[in-house]
């Protein structure tokens, strides 16, 4: 069900987008109608959130099940702690093909009735609270003027940022309705010389109803879009292998990645910015991951064969000095949900191929003979997806595209002159074919389940608490999952 407009985009923009989406390649696979359907129905999805929150376990410290219990448990706790009048089932089901993760249904759109006192936020904040977040003092832009801890609010996200911060009138400006809550913090605390921080709002009719994950088993659960840990599927790292992250932070993958390799090995992550590295190392001390190491470093230069630039441990490194090299590329985020305004230029979003074919041509420089490389995005545009991988395979004919596993997104999108068979080795998130049926892939999805997926086979011990009880019918939603989630690619080649 739609609430909100379609996403805001520059007119130059939107005419970019639409050509990408009415490319002549597509046009004679699906016709002209169905290709203007899907695209006016990208620009919808795209404000919306997903219809799943979806959490990666770190299975390399417990059992899925262990994990699955103990987080319905404390998710109960929480709700029973925050005095809701009415406690709701907390569901938790398995994906039957990603052996890490965990889904949880969204409940939305609700029907909420918005009160007559105002909280505006930014859009930033106004998306985090379709995804289950609460109000942190920063996002706060105004108030009613006499605000205090216990009043009830509803939230209004400002889609345009046009309002001004402390403004005390009604905003009557492009808002958007994300939910009602309760004030924790006065007005004159928010807006004080000194930035507030902490909790300004706390959410208890939140449009779309998802938990907030805020401090809830930080060293079992990871948020983390469903695309970006079938990434670290896809790469495949082993025990005792080498890999490269190249542009790592904040360190989700880096750490999925460590995981995957049971901690054995070594996986070293790059960034240039030096306050996102320190990021990435909380994280796998977190998880408790030693054998992640990461460096501020621009990968762009992270390879050389000169012998007086080799550092002693770090970058820049020899040729053929990784088993497996990650490449989840700097790109226009376009896939990016829920998004109800996109303020880039065309310039803007233009600007990345670039800085990715830099990026690429280290990568393969970096990879031994043999080794895997893969490449992923957020966005939804040819240039930075499959024309890309299009010019990778003309550039470097060491490069070859092979099958990924798992598989649960759709083929590449036609428009970059790679072959049926290329495209259906690549994998594409296309939340727009959410509610398309039948997908673009020919081989459909089983259904979600309840049940362990079959790849674990170790019994987990019992608790010292009883766990809600879980329902074990399949969901109704069993084919949602893969296809309502953000805008993602995945490409992964093989040197030969």
């Amino acid at each position: 069900m739609s609430v909100f407009p379609r996403v805001s985009l520059r007119p130059e923009v939107y005419e970019h987008l639409r050509h990408v989406f009415l490319n002549q390649e597509l046009l004679a696979a699906i016709g002209r109608a169905e290709a203007e359907r899907r695209f006016q129905g990208l620009l919808l999805v795209l404000s919306h959130p997903p219809g799943f929150t979806c959490v990666r376990a770190s299975t390399h410290l417990a059992p899925l099940e262990e994990v699955r219990r103990r987080l319905a448990r404390e998710l109960q706790q929480r709700q029973q702690r925050s005095g809701s009048p009415a406690t709701v089932a907390v569901e938790i089901l398995l994906h039957p093909r990603v052996p890490d993760v965990l889904l949880l249904p969204v409940i939305g759109p609700r029907s909420l009735v918005p009160l007559r006192s105002e909280v505006v936020v930014g859009a930033q904040c106004g998306s985090a609270v379709l995804r289950g977040a609460n109000v942190f003092a920063p996002g706060i832009v105004a108030t009613p003027k006499f605000m205090k801890p216990g009043d009830a609010v509803s939230v209004f996200s400002d889609v345009d940022g046009r309002c001004t911060r402390g403004c005390t009138k009604p905003f009557q400006g492009n808002k958007v309705f994300v939910g009602n809550g309760v004030s924790e913090m006065h007005r004159a605390t928010i807006f004080a010389q000194e930035p507030a921080k902490g909790l300004g709002v706390r959410m208890t009719e939140p449009l779309y109803q998802s938990p907030s994950f805020d401090g809830v088993l930080p060293d079992l659960v990871f948020l983390q879009n469903l695309p970006s840990v079938v990434v670290g599927h896809v790469l495949g790292p082993r025990p005792g292998e080498r890999v490269l992250d190249m542009c790592a932070a904040p360190g989700g993958k880096t750490c999925h990645l460590a995981g995957l390799m049971k901690n054995q090995g070594e996986v070293l992550a790059l960034d240039r910015i030096r306050n996102k590295v320190e990021l990435i190392r909380q994280n796998a001390a977190a998880l408790r991951l030693t054998c992640v190491r990461a460096f501020c470093f621009n990968s762009t230069q992270a390879v050389t064969s000169d012998p007086a630039l080799l550092a002693t441990d770090g970058p820049p490194f020899p040729p053929s000095s990784f088993d497996r090299v990650l490449l989840d590329a700097p790109c226009s985020g376009l896939g990016q949900r829920p998004s109800m305004t996109v303020g880039w230029s065309l310039k803007e979003i233009t600007s990345y191929s670039p800085l990715q074919r830099k990026l690429l041509h280290a990568a393969v420089q970096l990879l031994r003979p043999g080794g895997v490389l893969v490449y992923s995005t957020c966005t939804v545009t040819l240039a930075e997806n499959e024309e890309q991988v299009a010019w990778a395979l003309l550039t470097y004919p060491c490069l070859s595209l092979v099958p990924q596993e798992p598989h649960v997104g759709g083929p590449g999108l036609p428009g970059a002159g790679l072959t049926p068979d290329q495209l259906k080795l690549l994998q594409r998130f296309s939340p727009e074919l959410s509610n398309v049926a039948p997908p673009l892939s020919t081989e459909a999805p089983p259904p979600l389940s309840n049940e362990a997926p079959p790849l674990s086979t170790e019994a987990p011990p019992p608790l010292s608490n009883e766990a809600p009880p879980l329902s074990t019918e399949a969901p109704p939603l069993s084919h949602q999952a893969d296809r309502d989630t953000i805008g993602f690619f995945i490409a992964k080649f093989l040197k030969n």
